[in-house]
Parts: structure tokens; sequence; C-alpha cells
């Protein structure tokens, strides 16, 4: 009983450390909670503090998830929860040694993310009604999507002094609140700015602090909004299990990589910490695939 009030008291600490210095944001806090309540449950009541818990108690917790049926990438998530822990209980000089350190992370099964087809991303843009508020809003969210690939969360927080008309950027605030620029095009432009005048608004400094994209209220659109109708215009031109806004992110970069864009620039622009994540938009779309081998394969051509 002792060391779970203590187990509280630092990880409500730790949950503090995150928040505040790391910016997570709630929902990524959340699924810390969730992840670090469960094994601090698993624990035997023979750990006394967080120093006596070592490598093999962790990959204990890990393989019972693994019964309960969980997948890898839950399990995966669960460690790099307890990893993160301890290396703030390093940091913090509340441990000498960290037993999370040399833990393995299950492997995960790589899958490549779907996207929509080039031929078919000018009729998706074409779906929203424009004859209307909420589908002006629509087009013009579409179109940003597509233009900067931009995450949801990242999207519904813009505001309208974080878009410069002039240069085209757009002032993004990604995870770990890291700031970056990234230049949206000419159809993305008209769109918002026919948008904006029908709010009459447009992206001058004297609106800046206004949100974006707003329902009917003139309230942030929610995010479940943004999902639901984006998915709902997604299911008329397209096929597929995994619809929704993060499908426009990886058409964004599919499309950016089939054409030739460097993958450190694609990085960059998506806001991601390394290439490896990058690194599953470079497969090849078998058309183009087949259309490489027959010019370049001696036995290729007809």
């Amino acid at each position: 009983m002792a060391f779970v009030n203590k187990a509280e008291k630092v990880l409500s600490d730790f949950y503090m450390y995150l928040e505040k210095e790391r910016r997570f944001s709630s929902h990524t806090l959340q699924a810390y909670k969730n992840d670090l309540s469960r094994f601090i449950s698993f624990l035997p009541n023979s750990i006394s503090g967080f120093e006596k818990i070592n490598r093999k108690t962790i990959r204990g917790f890990l393989a019972q998830e693994f019964d309960g049926g969980y997948s890898s990438k839950t399990v995966a998530r669960r460690l790099a929860s307890i990893k993160s822990l301890f290396k703030y209980l390093m940091r913090s000089e509340q441990i000498k040694k960290n037993p999370a350190v040399h833990v393995k992370t299950p492997k995960l099964p790589q899958s490549l993310p779907s996207f929509i087809n080039q031929k078919v991303i000018d009729e998706l843009m074409e779906s929203p009604d424009d004859s209307t508020e909420i589908g002006l809003r629509d087009r013009a969210i579409l179109e940003f999507f597509y233009s900067t690939g931009i995450r949801l969360s990242e999207l519904i927080a813009l505001n309208i002094g974080d878009v410069d008309p002039i240069k085209k950027l757009v002032k993004v605030y990604g995870k770990g609140n890291k700031e970056r620029l990234i230049p949206y095009g000419n159809r993305a432009k008209f769109c918002l700015e026919k948008y904006l005048r029908n709010r009459a608004l447009s992206l001058n400094t004297s609106y800046k602090d206004k949100p974006l994209f707003v329902n009917a209220k003139e309230k942030r659109v929610p995010s479940s909004t943004v999902q639901r109708r984006i998915r709902n215009y997604i299911k008329k031109v397209a096929e597929g299990q995994r619809l929704g806004p993060h499908i426009l992110r990886h058409s964004f970069a599919t499309h950016l990589m089939d054409n030739g864009a460097d993958i450190s620039a694609v990085k960059d622009l998506l806001g991601h910490s390394s290439l490896s994540s990058t690194q599953v938009y470079t497969h090849i779309q078998p058309e183009k695939m087949k259309k490489v081998y027959n010019q370049a394969h001696p036995h290729g051509r007809k």
C-alpha cells in the first residue's frame, strides 16, 4: 500500500512534466496514464519501490498483455510509456539503474499507408456543395489537408494569423509543440479566401486570433465533425477501410514521393522526427513499377 501511494505521487509529477515541459496533448497524456496504470496494477506486492523493478518484471507485464489478446502495436506503446517513465526517474535521480533500457520493443507488422489515387483527388475536392456555408468550409478543409499534409489536430488548432497569404505558408504546431512552416498551393489559397469572405473575414492580421475553421456558432470546428464529414466525402469517391482525414495526409506524402520529392523534404513537411517514419511512403505503385520495368529491362520491351 505504501508503494501505491508513493507511485501515485511520482506518476502525478511525471504527468505534470509531460504536460508542462514536453507539452504532450491531452490525448497522448491519457494514453500514458492508461498504460502506466495497467503496469502499476500488474506489479507484485513484493515491489516496494521503483528501484526494485527489474527487466524481468517489465517483460512479465508485456507477456501478460500479449496473453490478454492485445496487439503488438498496443504492447509496444505500453513499453514506450514505461521507458519514458524510467528515463524521467533516472533524469530526476530517483533511481540509479534503468531496468527498461534493454527491453526490446515488440516487432510491429509493416503496413503501407492507404492513399487516394491522384485521378480521384480532383473528384473528391469537388464533392462539397460550395453554394452553402458548410460546403465552402469543407472544400477549404479538403484542399488544405491535401495541400499541406497536416494532421487533423494541427488543422483544428489553426488560427487565421497562422496563414501567410503573401508567402503562401502556414505555421503549424505539431507533436511536442514543435513549430514548422508548410507551403500551400493556389487551389487551397483560393478556397480558403472564398470561405473567409463568406464569413466576412480575410487573411488580414486584424483577425489573426480567430479560429481558421469554425462551426455554425463561430466556434472552432470539433475534430469529430471534420472526421465525420471528410469520411462521408471520401466514401463517395473511394473504397477502403481506412477512410478519414488521415488518408489525405497519406495521399499528400505518397504523391510527393511518386513525383520525385526528396524524402528529407517530405519528412520535414510531415513533421516526422526521423526518416524511418517517412520511409513507408517510398513504395512504388504497381502500375509505375511495371512502366519502369518495361522501359528499363532489355526483355521488358515489346
